[in-house]
């Protein structure tokens, strides 16, 4: 049926193609079937176990399967296949009988609606290529010749690879001469000597098919014409030699038989490869041009030493004749290649599946490509239309249409596009449905979005006729409306810009002329994900550590998806995955250590989450010192200045602070770069002031705040004029080894001072004031030895510069002394005044100026000790000396032994060393206090008595009149008993025995030494007394029980273990802490006096004690000190002023109340309770 002209269908195109797109029809409304999956080409490989040729396919009712092999019927029921169920697929076991199933597929899928066919399926049964087996004759030609060497590869599953190689599998070399073509044979433009061998062997791999094979050797053998018969005369042999003629070209490949001229067919898309051979001596090259026009750019490459032309992605552009022209210097020959290219089918407008509502009308628009132009073909659930027509339907070649449409039009329409290149298949469904609205969406579906965002409510559906979407929020009755709210073709909200107030239930209505439907959706707010890069754009120098932080804020319930990720210019970085891990990732924190020009670049922080992603940025500039400036240009040439300019180089994102301007020239140490002078950044150009005679070269250092550039290129060399002397010696100075001597003594000019040649130095001098001439001497060296008539006189002396140019400007004169001799005189003692025990002063009249003979740097004390006035014993002569710089008369000697007699000497030193010793002073120190006792020990208790025993001070500094010894009770608590005193007046006794003391009670006991002068520093020792009972009185008898000895080896046994472990704990880094023992029970001599102390003893961390205790210095004289060198000689810890007099008064003040325990023990005596 047809209708006139195409005004209907047109019109109607726009309309229908809006309804009848490919809409996805729930499998619960019937429908036709439909193919979903399918195999293409299946190639039986002959290592699988099975073969599967898929077809499945969805439809309501479900789709039952039928299969035709070769456009016939294939039967399913085969026992040698298996059938899958609930689908047309089947499997094909590898039992030997697969080359049966060769052949091509189709799969039909039917239901009482229609039926559905898929495109042609190709079962593919390769054989296993053999090459024949033959008998290959041996192949003999003369040098020079051409020949081929035949392959003839078998047929097998594409792609095939050829290799020639020889018998130990080692390729035949190929290059100009020798050529492999396409078809695999080997071809010789001209043959030589070293060609001959008897092992050519032709490989055909086949990679799909896992197989290669070889064809039989063949033997070449290339007889050389200068290996002629021996019997022939030399000319005949060089005859026959040269008749190796040489010839022009003439073409192997094509072969001769294709004419001049031959036609290529190539696929739109694939490769293109031309080839040419040519025989000829000498070789042939070959060269390729296209025939009115250019080969194309950037797709086509000469291999194979030009022999093949390759152009790849062929188009139809490339159709049109390519020449070949192989040339050597005797001619050239060509061949034309005509290239036709052609293509499969492909749609240009493929078929539509459409859903239709009864009475409507459609259009089916089926059209193609292809070269040849393919012929179209329509079928209807299979079977050719003309034969299977409905009612109304009008079609063409690529169309066609239909009106008023009824369920019973539902089918299947096929479109077949055919050339000879190959076959397309397209399946449009017609489906006519009448059906209320089906919303495929879950009702009561929860969303998210977060403010300012967009959210899609989802409400998909199937319809037919056309069915109309609205949304209203569930607490109103009104719909949605305004340019926030768009509703898709879908059924789907989209809420523009949302904010706290969008979240809620929403309703979705579908309505059509069946009926209506509806679902609801709820909506969450959330709050948007925020996110912060710092630093913001660093400065980062080269090699030092770029560390970035990204600081983000979401919402609490989009937390655990939160990821945070960084890029680079765009480019995200794998976490950790650089070789050297120079780029750390931890988290938020982005590290890059040792950073160079090519992290520069922007630095994004990305936050994703599950509803929201963010991004911040961040530029990094890397640092680096300035590249060194280029081009130096002198100028401005003069005799003491020049003009330097240069160019700047890259400052590396730093600008430029300043330039250093360095020169060479120094003759003395040539290479040498010195500083000239400083220019600032923004300047390039800088007058440089020169000093005379100096060849000058100059380089230039640019300056950043990262660092130095590298220094330039050196500028050309500029040499100033020689000049007499701008400046004279500095630093003049007198060096004096002997009296009356005067050694002069300057700094000499540099190099670049001298300003010329022959640099000298003019010296005058004469005494101060005199009104005499100056003497005078020129040398060349910087030292002048000049004898005086007086030891230590004042002259006034100058140093000018000379060279051969001149003098140097008038030199300024300065006052030197002639050398200085010994004082020839010694100082007199007035008096030795003693202050305590260990410290006099010395008072002394000075000596007169003129008997110093140089300049007085001081007064020396030398003194000695004599002997001990406690036991009279003499002691041998040591010297102790001590210095008072300046001019005095009197200085403190500290450090004195007590009690003991001295002599002590003065005398007078200047720089040249010291004069006469005055004559000896005697003096005697008065006693002192004693040292603390050598020790104190408690060698027997009872339960009310206690023994101690002690040793002699080791120094006693007088006569020993006594011992003071104190005890008190002191426990395991912070409570501390009375302090009691005993007086021993009988310094003989080492030791004394306590009485009347409490048992079962810890005691801490006291003991000093005492001369007249008072009593010294206490030695300190506790122990305990023992319990009632049994136990008490046993002491002196229960040594000699075996018992107690056995008790003793076994406590001594325990000791040396706990000593052991002790030990070990104490290398392994213990603490044995005495402090806590020092805080229970502390000195109370220490306790009375803590605040008063001078530094033997401090501890922040002391502990207060309750209760107070009586002072242990009660009716003692104040102790005496000995007083150390430092304190009262030369140098930093001096008491002296600068004028010699004594800072404070020197009464003993260290003594007040102190109480030293330096020889203590804290062990308890091992005592039973």
């Amino acid at each position: 049926m047809e209708i006139g002209g195409r005004g209907l269908i047109i019109s109607l195109i726009c309309f229908l193609f809006k309804f009848s797109t490919a809409i996805e029809i729930p499998l619960s409304v019937q429908q036709v079937p439909t193919i979903i999956k399918q195999t293409k080409v299946q190639v039986a490989f002959p290592f699988d176990e099975y073969f599967q040729i898929e077809c499945e396919a969805k439809g309501n009712p479900e789709p039952t399967f039928m299969w035709t092999k070769d456009d016939k019927t294939f039967d399913l029921s085969d026992s040698r296949i298996i059938v899958s169920n609930n689908s047309g697929t089947f499997k094909i076991p590898n039992e030997g009988h697969i080359s049966h199933f060769q052949g091509k597929y189709r799969c039909f899928a039917s239901n009482k609606l229609g039926v559905a066919m898929s495109e042609e399926i190709e079962f593919i049964v390769p054989n296993v290529p053999k090459f024949p087996k033959e008998k290959i004759d041996p192949l003999e030609v003369e040098e020079g010749d051409p020949i081929v060497l035949p392959c003839n590869p078998p047929k097998g599953l594409p792609p095939l690879h050829i290799y020639w190689m020889n018998i130990e599998l080692e390729h035949i070399e190929q290059d100009e001469r020798v050529y492999m073509s396409q078809k695999g044979d080997l071809y010789f433009a001209n043959v030589e000597e070293k060609d001959s061998r008897n092992d050519y062997c032709c490989f055909a791999a086949f990679p799909r098919l896992r197989t290669i094979v070889q064809k039989m050797p063949m033997k070449l053998t290339v007889n050389s014409l200068r290996h002629a018969n021996d019997s022939s005369s030399s000319t005949e042999i060089g005859s026959k030699a040269n008749s190796i003629k040489q010839r022009k070209p003439r073409l192997l490949l094509p072969p001769t038989e294709s004419g001049s001229a031959s036609s290529v067919t190539i696929l739109k898309g694939d490769t293109l490869l031309l080839e040419c051979f040519a025989e000829g001596l000498p070789t042939p090259q070959v060269d390729w041009n296209k025939i009115g026009g250019d080969l194309p750019k950037g797709r086509e490459t000469k291999e194979n030493y030009g022999k093949t032309l390759k152009i790849e992605n062929v188009s139809y552009r490339d159709r049109g004749n390519y020449r070949c022209t192989a040339t050597n210097f005797l001619g050239s020959t060509s061949h034309d290649f005509h290239v036709v290219v052609e293509e499969p089918p492909r749609w240009t407008k493929k078929p539509q599946s459409g859903v239709y509502s009864t009475g409507s009308s459609g259009i089916l628009l089926c059209e193609a490509e292809g070269e040849p132009e393919p012929t179209i073909k329509w079928r209807v659930n299979g079977s050719p239309i003309d034969k299977n027509p409905f009612a109304g339907d009008v079609f063409s070649p690529t169309e066609i249409s239909f009106t008023n449409l009824q369920p019973n039009h539902t089918a299947v329409y096929q479109c077949e596009a055919s050339n000879v290149h190959g076959t397309i298949l397209a399946n449009a469904n017609i489906d006519v449905v009448d059906v209320r609205p089906l919303i495929q969406t879950e009702d009561e579906e929860n969303y998210a979005t977060v403010v300012g965002y967009s959210a899609f409510l989802h409400c998909e559906y199937f319809a037919s006729p056309e069915a109309i979407v609205s949304w209203q929020k569930v607490d109103e009755a009104k719909p949605l409306e305004g340019r926030r709210y768009h509703i898709h073709e879908n059924g789907t909200l989209q809420i523009n810009k949302t904010t706290e107030d969008d979240a809620g239930s929403y309703s979705c209505w579908v309505e059509n002329a069946k009926g209506k439907t509806a679902v609801t959706a709820n909506l969450d707010i959330r709050n948007a994900t925020k996110l912060q890069v710092s630093p913001k754009n660093p400065r980062v120098p080269k090699l030092h550590t770029l560390e970035l932080h990204c600081e983000s804020k979401c919402d609490p319930y989009l937390k655990h998806s939160l990821k945070l990720s960084w890029s680079k210019n765009g480019e995200g970085f794998e976490i950790n995955a650089t070789e050297d891990g120079r780029i750390i990732i931890d988290g938020p924190n982005l590290t890059i250590s040792n950073v160079t020009s090519e992290d520069q670049g922007i630095y994004s922080c990305s936050a994703q989450t599950a509803l929201d992603s963010v991004a911040d940025v961040t530029h990094v500039t890397i640092l680096d010192v300035p590249d060194p400036p280029e081009n130096l240009h002198l100028s401005e040439r003069q005799n003491r200045s020049v003009r330097l300019t240069w160019d700047a180089g890259n400052d590396h994102n730093s600008h430029i602070s300043e330039y250093i301007v360095e020169f060479e020239g120094n003759k003395e140490e040539p290479g040498r770069w010195e500083e000239l002078t400083r220019v600032q950044g923004k300047e390039t150009t800088v007058l440089l002031s020169l000093a005379p005679y100096v060849r000058y070269q100059f380089r230039v250092i640019a300056v950043n705040e990262v660092g130095r550039s590298q220094p330039s290129q050196p500028s050309d060399h500029h040499e100033t004029p020689p000049a007499a002397p701008d400046k004279n010696p500095q630093n003049i100075r007198v060096q004096a080894s002997q009296p009356k001597e005067m050694i002069i003594k300057w700094e000499p000019l540099k190099s670049m001072e001298q300003n010329g040649p022959g640099l000298e130095y003019r010296v005058t001098w004469k005494p101060q004031g005199a009104p005499v001439e100056w003497e005078e001497e020129t040398v060349t060296n910087h030292t002048l030895r000049v004898m005086t008539p007086t030891v230590y006189a004042p002259y006034d002396v100058q140093v000018q510069a000379v060279n051969h140019l001149g003098s140097g400007p008038e030199p300024q004169s300065v006052i030197l002394y002639s050398g200085e001799d010994y004082p020839d005189t010694a100082p007199v003692i007035h008096g030795v005044d003693v202050i305590n025990s260990t410290l006099v002063k010395v008072s002394w009249s000075t000596i007169p100026k003129d008997r110093v003979h140089g300049h007085l740097k001081g007064y020396q004390i030398n003194w000695w000790k004599t002997k001990s006035l406690l036991d009279g014993r003499t002691h041998p002569k040591e010297v102790n000396i001590l210095r008072f710089s300046g001019q005095r008369n009197y200085g403190m000697v500290p450090s004195l032994d007590a009690f003991s007699e001295f002599h002590l000497t003065v005398l007078a030193y200047n720089s040249k060393g010291a004069g006469p010793e005055s004559e000896p002073y005697i003096f005697q120190t008065p006693e002192g206090v004693p040292e603390q006792p050598a020790f104190l020990k408690v060698i027997k208790v009872d339960k009310d008595t206690a023994t101690l025993t002690w040793g002699l001070p080791k120094k006693l500094n007088g006569n020993l009149t006594g011992y003071l010894l104190q005890y008190q009770i002191i426990n395991d608590t912070y409570e501390l008993g009375e302090l009691n005193d005993i007086n021993i007046t009988t310094p003989s006794k080492p030791s004394w025995r306590l009485s009347n003391l409490n048992s079962t009670t810890k005691y801490k006991f006291y003991l000093r030494a005492c001369t007249s002068k008072g009593c010294g520093k206490p030695i300190t020792e506790e122990g305990s007394t023992l319990g009632e009972g049994k136990y008490a009185g046993l002491y002196d008898d229960i040594s000699t029980q075996g018992w107690f000895i056995g008790l003793m080896c076994a406590i001594a046994l325990l000791t040396l273990i706990l000593l052991t472990v002790c030990f070990v704990k104490r290398n392994r880094g213990g603490k044995y802490s005495v402090k806590e023992k020092e805080d229970l029970h502390p000195d109370p001599e220490v306790q009375s006096v803590k605040d008063e102390t001078f530094g033997e003893y401090s501890d922040s961390d002391e502990k207060p004690l309750k209760g107070s205790l009586r002072s242990l210095n009660r009716d003692m004289q104040a102790t005496e000190s000995a007083d150390s060198l430092v304190q009262y000689g030369e140098g930093d810890h001096g008491l002296f002023s600068e004028d010699g007099s004594f800072i404070g008064a020197y009464a003993g003040s260290k003594e007040k109340g102190s109480v030293e325990s330096n020889g203590s023990s804290t062990a308890t005596f091992p005592l039973r309770a």
